[in-house]
């Protein structure tokens, strides 16, 4: 299974730079590819792999440490480096550019590092776009929208973009400079704004694109001119009866009857590598699904899965993530596959702008995390569960997250031993016996302990017996509620006003309880052994 990008620096500055680069300065024709992005973080150097990318996010572009900086990512072999533009272009700086082999590009104003990182990885990783070997669709790279949509772009003579059923765009050709502002703000957020979709939506323009095998055309008074200057045509783009996306080109004139059998052609084209992509994507994620299940488990076949997802002899932390019960559990048994999906690539996708080469996949309703360590100095254990704090903060409300960080191993025995672990963890946060949201058994190492000794005690059908046995039996004949006082007494650690607030009832009603659970009972509340084996007996035999 290949995770390597296959395009040059060269011709992402091509696809993108337009739009959101510029280079600087230094040679971005020499031949290779580029093994990967990196963010540079002066607190947190990772090291870079050789031929990557490093985005400066951060970096003075202005400031004296730029040359150092080129001079030591050239020691390991990077190939470019990206800085916010504008960028000072210094003597000292070109000569460390020369010295380096570093290429400088400039990230144009209006742009963010998060598009930036989206786009690159979306046109670069080929496990993301379901390329295999040298197989090609229409004479194209399978599944390579980006080498499609420049293609398109090319027969209709206009700046294309590919969009999904929810106007996000997959791709986009180049020469995007010679729409207009609209197209460019589409661009550059990957998304068609929500004023434009909105206006589109009022006007029909989607109920009639996905009715009509027909293009639709959208002139600028149609939006009464704001930011689009250039008419669009947008054609579905159509798998049998299934609509899977739409192209839109930014092209004036009439759309004869020529213009629109092009666009109906390139439709179908589309629609393959469309479904290509949707194919690739399935079975790469079966596969990588497979071998992380196969090394969670250890056994024969773990130590080649590692290999196979490039991890073998690295130390890896296991993270385990999961989503917090719905009390409605009908709609919870409708959503739980979607939501568990939904969590499974959000996570994939934060981990791997930080951590490149992990490897994510949902194995018995629970999704798994294989992170590699890329310092080794530190606590590796602590970083993921900053990475998984800054995951859990980022996706709020809209799912329900928690994710379990197990230790860092690299033998497969360890790994199996540390899926457990984290499993131990996300039992205790699932349950609801905790407000965490991310945690490590550290955190919760007693919650599970307990948790365990009642699976335990319910395995050899243990009952409760001595006091608690009869203050049970009384509360059932008289409703008297003296197990509940107890417990809250003891929760309270013996504060009788805390105690009673927790129950809504008088101080002195809790009291004259207290009185009637030692003669009920039969127990010393005094003794502190006696009140150890009551906390123990209603912890784990008569849970709440």
């Amino acid at each position: 299974m290949s995770q390597r990008p296959r395009a040059s620096l060269g011709r992402v500055l091509d696809d993108l730079g337009t739009t959101l680069l510029e280079l600087v300065a230094g040679d971005v024709g020499r031949p290779g590819e580029i093994s990967g992005l990196v963010i540079f973080d002066p607190l947190d150097e990772p090291v870079p792999p050789p031929r990557s990318l490093v985005l400066g996010v951060g970096v003075d572009p202005a400031g004296g440490t730029l040359p150092g900086l080129l001079r030591s990512l050239g020691g390991h072999g990077a190939v470019g480096l990206v800085v916010r533009a504008p960028v000072t272009l210094t003597a000292e700086v070109r000569e460390a550019v020369q010295e380096s082999g570093v290429a400088v590009i400039g990230l144009r104003r209006g742009a963010t590092w998060a598009q930036l990182t989206a786009l690159m990885r979306a046109m670069l990783a080929e496990g993301d776009i379901g390329v295999t070997g040298h197989e090609s669709l229409g004479g194209l790279p399978s599944g390579d929208l980006f080498a499609v949509a420049n293609a398109v772009a090319a027969l209709l003579n206009a700046p294309i973009t590919i969009e999904d059923r929810n106007s996000r765009v997959l791709a986009f050709s180049g020469r995007q400079d010679e729409a207009d502002p609209s197209r460019v703000e589409t661009v550059i957020g990957r998304q068609v704004p929500e004023r434009y979709a909105t206006r589109l939506t009022e006007l029909g323009v989607f109920r009639d694109l996905y009715r009509s095998q027909r293009p639709v055309v959208v002139t600028p008074e149609d939006l009464g001119y704001e930011g689009m200057t250039v008419q669009r045509v947008a054609i579905a783009v159509r798998a049998g009866d299934e609509i899977l996306g739409s192209i839109w080109a930014a092209m004036d004139g009439d759309i004869d009857a020529e213009r629109t059998q092009a666009l109906l052609d390139v439709s179908k084209l589309v629609a393959l590598h469309l479904l290509r992509i949707r194919a690739g994507a399935d079975v790469q994620r079966r596969l990588r699904t497979d071998l992380i299940g196969t090394v969670l488990e250890g056994g024969a076949g773990a130590r080649d899965a590692l290999v196979r997802l490039g991890l073998a002899g690295r130390r890896l932390v296991i993270v385990s993530a999961g989503l917090l019960a719905d009390d409605d559990h009908a709609r919870a048994d409708q959503s739980r596959a979607a939501d568990l999906e939904r969590l499974a690539d959000a996570l994939s996708v934060h981990l791997s702008v930080t951590v490149p080469s992990s490897a994510m996949g949902t194995v018995g309703g629970t999704v798994y995390g294989l992170l590699p360590v890329v310092v080794s100095t530190g606590a590796p254990e602590q970083r993921a569960v900053r990475l998984a704090s800054d995951f859990v903060d980022r996706v709020g409300g809209g799912l329900r997250a928690i994710v379990a960080v197990g230790p860092a191993e690299s033998e497969i025995s360890g790994i199996v031993r540390g899926r457990a672990q984290a499993d131990r963890v996300l039992r205790v946060m699932r349950e609801g016996h905790t407000t965490l949201r991310v945690a490590r058994l550290d955190d919760v190492q007693t919650l599970a302990l307990i948790l365990e000794l009642r699976d335990l005690a319910a395995a050899r059908d243990e009952r409760p017996g001595g006091a608690i046995a009869r203050l049970m039996e009384y509360d059932e004949r008289n409703g008297a509620g003296l197990v509940e006082s107890l417990e809250a007494w003891l929760d309270a650690h013996g504060d009788v006003a805390k105690a009673a607030g927790a129950l809504f009832i008088h101080a002195n009603t809790l009291r004259y309880r207290l009185r009637r659970v030692t003669e009920v009972g039969e127990i010393d509340l005094d003794d502190p052994e006696q009140r150890f084996a009551a906390m123990l007996q209603l912890r784990i035999l008569a849970p709440r």
